[in-house]
């Protein structure tokens, strides 16, 4: 059976972990109390401390001959007393203790305490807690009422206009066909306007009729949002057209996507240079930005939902804490004092309130309502995702490829050492050929098999990755899932090449042979844009609409999941040049005619060299800009900086491996070693939130997820050896070109376990943030906002 200390541990929410109830503390405190009632009854010192056995008789008879006393209290002192006292207050803790918990000093165990004042601390420790508990839960349910109430009022206004937007299409449509049998000419403006509106210019101005403008108007206050110029409504009908006041209706639409960023910046920079007053064009509003405000107000309201479901959970979970932990004070102060204290604890608000509750089942009939069509199971789907079951066949095909990619991988270090395919004369058409496409495949799956290992340790410190990266639970990758990913890239690469060799041996033709490589890069393609639910599909789009976003940068906002996987493609770029070598040895028909120079030496490969190595750190580096200009951080521009002396750095070793001369190996060591400093401390200071002088934990942080700080320790000196790789490429070792390959691909692969490396302690920083905060939900940003006023 589970202890409950355990259990809780298991279920309490990650980022409230702070508000929850102290347990743990409240044992101690129940441990100290059976010492203290233990310690009023000492051991008999006139009884002896080895307990009664058929030998006793023996002893007294020896005693007495030996003129002793018959019983034990000669040969006892003070301190054996002592020392058995502790040992019997030892058992008492063991005996009551739980695994992890920490023990009493020494001090503390030879401390008597009253049992009356042990009592006393226990119960004033116990109402702190309740405190706690309470203050949090009646601050989290008041923020969710009001988010409820805004809610509400942003759907009704969505609902408005809506209505508004059917209503003005159909007057649209009847005008027109009005004015087309009459021969005259149409009030509306072009065709393109009969969806959208601005709160300016509408018919109905001068005929007496309620224009646009009031109908969005009231609308908007009907629902509390103030009209700045409202009041001045009746002086503009009355005005001229000079004095007419210009309301507009606005949509805060965040700028995801390149056209509204264009827009975002154009407005900006009219803003800043050109200052413009805006004589007669307000913001339309028109469906697309309707829908994308429904989007927003559907997202909100399933974010909702879903810390509703946590402060649920939160007061079930501190009910059972406290219950648990009286009728444990109960049995060891063998008192009845549970059942008064428990009224006092189900008289609190989390536990008594049902605000949450009707809440909830309010968000439940509007959603269903108004989001999915009176279809209450889709509405669960988005409400309540259920995350994906674990299945044991996906262990076992992970064990099944893991045995046969070893067994796959033997056979082929076989047959190339019969073959002499490393050979100095054999090996040169084989490495240009096959090396780069299977040096592809080889460092994407030890990546991939990185990230299973920190889905593993995530998920075993509870840090919430799915929330940081916003991904669904019911289709997000595990780390079984990673595995198999893995298991199956490399077996699969690995029998290529077997097959590879075993063709080339057999006598068939080099361009047939050479063919293989590129059939094997098309399949896994094929398989990564393949629109059948099979294999993964949520997280092949996902990474699919994530890569999109990076190359795009910076007209996409940047999210969590997108720098971060940016931050992945800076350690890929060895795998990168491979690609661009493969495309290039494919696109130039090299399979063919084995004219290999022309991928190696030509002038346009010789400059893409150098694109390939900035690109993701231009990528990042642009990510950096679009996040200074959402939020105004300036350390976004710092950070930036690092990117920019990586480009640097990068550029001056293209160089030097081309131009071995002192100056550009100068140039390489400087450049190299500001880009590390600057890497290093980022990494350290910035991203895993060491190298605090004040912290508890000497040069790391306060908070820590692992218990021996000696890992993290470790692991700062292990990125400061791998991120000095790179005085590899200056070393200018004397080897063959097998050698050199390899060592190559070596050093890359050490930098992919490198990122793996870094990857834990960036999103466990992140995730110590969020608890820091009790940010357990994502806020999601209302489209609607107050009318502005332009005279």
């Amino acid at each position: 059976m589970v202890k409950f200390s355990k259990e809780l541990e298991a279920q309490l929410i990650p980022e409230w972990k702070d508000a929850f109830v102290n347990y743990r503390q409240l044992k101690k405190h129940i441990k100290k109390i059976k010492l203290s009632r233990r310690n009023r009854h000492p051991p008999d010192l006139r009884g002896d401390f080895f307990g009664r056995s058929i030998f006793d008789q023996v002893r007294s008879l020896v005693r007495m001959a030996t003129g002793g006393p018959a019983g034990g209290v000669g040969n006892i002192n003070l301190p054996e007393s002592i020392s058995q006292l502790q040992m019997n207050t030892r058992a008492t803790l063991e005996d009551g203790g739980e695994e992890g918990e920490d023990e009493l000093s020494e001090n503390e165990l030879l401390q008597l305490f009253s049992e009356e004042d042990e009592v006393k601390a226990f119960f004033n420790t116990l109402d702190e807690e309740l405190r706690k508990v309470k203050e949090f839960y009646k601050l989290r349910e008041s923020e969710f009422l009001e988010r409820g109430d805004a809610l509400n009022k942003q759907l009704q206004i969505l609902l408005d206009l809506k209505q508004i937007l059917i209503d003005r299409r159909k007057k649209s449509s009847s005008l027109r066909s009005l004015g087309s049998s009459r021969g005259s000419l149409s009030p509306w403006p072009s065709s393109g306007r009969n969806s959208d509106f601005s709160a300016s210019d509408s018919p109905g101005e001068c005929d007496g009729t309620p224009t646009e403008t009031e109908e969005v108007i009231a609308a908007l206050e009907r629902n509390g949002l103030s009209f700045v110029a409202a009041a001045a409504r009746s002086k503009a009908k009355a005005g001229s057209n000079n004095g007419k006041p210009k309301t507009t209706m606005r949509i805060d639409v965040p700028a995801m996507t390149p056209t509204r960023a264009i827009t975002a910046a154009s407005k900006l920079w009219e803003d800043l240079v050109n200052n413009p007053q805006r004589d007669g064009h307000g913001d339309f509003v028109n469906r697309k930005k309707i829908q994308y405000a429904e989007k927003m107000i559907r997202g909100a309201f399933v974010e909702l939902y879903r810390g509703l479901g946590l402060l649920k959970t939160y007061s079930s979970l501190n009910m059972t804490a406290f219950t648990k932990i009286l009728k444990k004070f109960d049995k060891v102060a063998r008192q009845q004092a549970s059942g008064n204290y428990l009224k006092e604890v189900k008289r609190s608000e989390f536990v008594s309130s049902d605000k949450a509750v009707r809440l909830m089942d309010e968000v439940e009939s509007i959603f269903t309502k108004h989001f999915t069509k009176d279809d209450r199971k889709k509405a669960m789907k988005f409400l309540r995702p259920q995350p994906s079951k674990e299945s044991h066949m996906v262990t076992f095909f992970v064990g099944l490829f893991t045995g046969s990619f070893v067994t796959l991988f033997g056979i082929y270090a076989i047959l190339a050492h019969v073959a002499g395919i490393f050979s100095a004369s054999t090996n040169i058409g084989y490495m240009e050929i096959v090396y780069p496409l299977f040096s592809v495949f080889s460092l994407l799956s030890l990546h991939l098999f990185m990230y299973g290992c920190n889905l593993f340790m995530w998920r075993s410190t509870r840090i919430n990755y799915n929330f940081i990266f916003e991904f669904s639970s019911s289709t997000s990758l595990k780390y079984r899932d990673a595995f198999l990913i893995c298991t199956t890239f490399m077996t699969s690469v690995v029998s290529a090449m077997v097959v590879h060799l075993l063709l080339r041996a057999n006598g068939f033709s080099n361009s047939q042979v050479d063919a293989i490589p590129g059939i094997l890069l098309m399949i896994f393609i094929a398989t990564l844009v393949c629109p059948v639910d099979i294999f993964y599909r949520p997280t092949r789009y996902c990474f699919l609409r994530v890569m999109r976003n990076i190359i795009c940068s910076p007209f996409y906002k940047v999210l969590m999941v997108d720098f971060f996987m940016a931050d992945q493609l800076t350690s890929q770029i060895p795998l990168m040049r491979h690609m661009e070598s493969t495309a290039c040895y494919f696109l130039a028909r090299s399979f063919r005619t084995h004219q290999y120079e022309i991928c190696r030496s030509g002038r346009n490969y010789r400059e893409i060299v150098y694109v390939i190595s900035f690109l993701p750190y231009y990528w990042r580096a642009m990510q950096c800009a679009r996040r200074w200009f959402d939020e105004g951080d300036m350390n976004h521009l710092a950070n930036m900086g690092k990117y920019i002396s990586a480009m640097v750095a990068a550029g001056a070793r293209i160089t030097y491996a081309r131009q071995e001369n002192h100056l550009w190996l100068a140039i390489v060591l400087i450049t190299s070693v500001i880009a590390t400093i600057y890497q290093l401390y980022w990494d350290f200071v910035k991203d895993w939130g060491f190298l605090n002088p004040k912290s508890k934990n000497p040069w790391l942080r306060d908070d820590l997820i692992l218990k021996r700080k000696g890992i993290y320790y470790f692991s700062i000196a292990l990125n400061m050896v791998m991120r000095v790789a790179w005085v590899e490429t200056v070393m200018k070792l004397h080897i063959g070109g097998v050698e050199s390959r390899l060592l190559d691909f070596f050093v890359a692969s050490l930098e992919v376990i490198r990122r793996g490396h870094w990857n834990f302690y960036r999103l466990e920083n992140e995730h110590l943030n969020n608890v820091g905060k009790f940010r357990a939900v994502k806020t999601v940003p209302l489209p609607f906002r107050e009318m502005e006023y332009e005279g």
